[in-house]
Formats: C-alpha cells, structure tokens, sequence
C-alpha cells in the first residue's frame, strides 16, 4: 500500500525515546523527511536523524521545550526552513508522572508538557496543513486513560485531556482536510519498562500472560498504527482512538 508519505514532511516529538524513534524510523521508511524533536535527548535525535540520513532518507533534528508555547511556534518555522511545510505532526512526547506523592503542581506540570505544550505545536503547524489543503495529526496516549494506574492521577488526567482535545479537533479541522487521530498504546516494552524499579521483567511478563496476544505492544507496533493514520493513504478516518495493546482490555 502506497502511503502517500514520499517526499511530506512529518514532525515527530519526543523522538529520542524508544517510541519516538520507532515513528520517526517508520515515516522515514514510507519517504517522508523526519522531523525528530527533541528535550533532553538530544544525542540520540542526533544520531537516529544521522541513521535516516545513511539509509538514503532525509531529517532534521530540533529542540522543542514543551513547557514553552514560544519553543513550538519557533521549532516549527526551524523545521519549516530545513525540510519544508509541516504535512504531519506525530505529538509523541510526554512528561512522565513522579513517583514521589503527587501535589497541585505535579498536576499543573504535566498538563503544561502533555496538554498545553503539544496544543500549541498543534496551533503552529495548522496555518501551513490549511492552506495546503490538509494534513494530519497523530496524538499518542496510553491506555492509563481507561485503566487507571497506581502511580497517580496526573498522567492518566493529561492523557484523557489530549484525547477530548483530539475529538474537538477532528470536527473543527476535517474541513480543512486535517484528520486527527489518537494512538493509545499499552504497556509498551522499552527501555524505559524494563529499568523502572516498579515495571521490569515481572511486570513485562505478568502483562505478557494477561495480553491475548501472548505479548506486550512494542515501540514497532505502535509506529505502524502512527504511519496509517498519519498517512495520506487514510482519507476519512478521523476523531478515532486506536488501542495498539493486543486486546489486553477485554481480559480486565
């Protein structure tokens, strides 16, 4: 299936992590020029761009502080000066919930980074996807959303808050020709899991049991939903949430 990718500009956030990379990887894969946005990262955007580009592909790495609406506006004219108009946003990047016990703040932060800084990436590339005519917006999310976690409520509450903003943006932009969809991965092995004192090798294979697939997502399953429904190959999915977790919801 021909995508519709070759040659569009896709700006995937949080790039340096194992998801991240995996989406970026993949559009490159379909010949799109990868935009790889970065925080703290910035090694690994570096050399997952230097690999794109040794693999006959083209990308650019770009800072991008979602905690600063200024930072999005300027990441996205940086990407639109390197690779062009920004066809696709894949808004990937995420602030993590702190172990320690959760107080207003910690809520107040990661509304900043989840919500409020990739609302504003979303404000900076829809100019460019309207007046070409359409475009494409991909939010990831996580299944925390339905099945609450131990860890807290400020993650789950950013994630479910991206999701209602997705809805809302897929009825105010399809008339544009911009879709919006949510990816919502499951527990997802990286490199993340298999280090955090909480997650590892038990929870991976408890999981694993658990899921009807026999598997937990990988960073791999969830950039192939990301390519679909980023692609111009998806004409009128829009508004959608796709759970990539092996149908480990129906044996809750």
């Amino acid at each position: 299936m021909d995508l519709g990718l070759d040659g569009r500009v896709v700006l995937v956030t949080g790039a340096s992590g194992d998801i991240g990379g995996a989406i970026a990887r993949t559009f490159a894969k379909e010949g799109a020029l990868v935009a790889a946005g970065w925080h703290r990262g910035e090694e690994r955007a570096r050399a997952l761009v230097d690999s794109i580009v040794q693999e006959g592909g083209k990308g650019a790495a770009v800072r991008i502080d979602q905690r600063d609406p200024a930072s999005a506006e300027a990441a996205v004219r940086e990407v639109e000066r390197e690779l062009g108009d920004v066809s696709v946003l894949v808004a990937n990047a995420v602030a993590w919930p702190a172990m320690a016990p959760e107080t207003w703040q910690s809520l107040v932060d990661g509304f900043t980074v989840n919500v409020t800084g990739t609302l504003a990436l979303i404000d900076a590339v829809l100019p460019g996807m309207r007046s070409a005519g359409g475009g494409r917006l991909v939010l990831v999310s996580s299944d925390v959303v339905d099945q609450p976690m131990p860890a807290g409520v400020a993650y789950p509450a950013a994630k479910g808050a991206l999701e209602t903003a997705a809805r809302v943006l897929a009825v105010r932009e399809a008339r544009h020709g911009v879709l919006t969809n949510v990816v919502r991965p499951g527990f997802t092995l990286t490199e993340r899991a298999l280090t955090t004192p909480w997650l590892g090798q038990e929870a991976i294979d408890s999981e694993s049991a658990e899921t009807p697939t026999g598997r937990i997502c990988t960073p791999e399953d969830v950039a192939s939903a990301a390519a679909y429904l980023g692609s111009f190959a998806n004409g009128h999915v829009n508004g959608e949430v796709l759970s990539v977790a092996g149908g480990r919801h129906l044996t809750r």
